[in-house]
């Protein structure tokens, strides 16, 4: 499969997003948004993101252009493997922040402390 278009990501997206029982979407006011660009942190692609906003309530976002820069020749399969492991990730932050505890988000502090340090 070709690079699949915004519409199509969007479909692969909402596949992956309706299979999360509504037990695990607990306080998740604004839900799944997407966007069509991309997300950089230095070299970085953020491919999703979760977003405790005290406006806009809780949410996750998913940047469609940075699937795009790191998996355009990718397999279908591969797009959504992907997407489902961004998906988990995110929900991942959402789950601990309503625990009340930070693991994911220590964890990733932690590797990216140690890449800026390998440079």
């Amino acid at each position: 499969m070709a690079k699949p278009s915004f519409d199509q990501f969007a479909d692969m997206l909402d596949q992956a997003v309706d299979r999360i029982p509504d037990c695990f979407l607990r306080d998740l006011t604004g839900g799944f948004n997407l966007r069509k660009g991309e997300k950089r942190e230095g070299e970085y692609y953020i491919l999703g993101e979760y977003i405790e906003d005290g406006i806009g309530g809780c949410f996750i976002m998913f940047y469609y252009g940075s699937f795009v820069e790191l998996l355009e020749d990718e397999s279908e399969e591969c797009w959504e493997a992907e997407i489902v492991d961004t998906v988990l990730h995110e929900m991942q932050h959402h789950l601990e922040l309503l625990a009340g505890c930070d693991d994911l988000a220590r964890k990733e502090m932690e590797e990216l402390a140690k890449a800026l340090q390998d440079r």
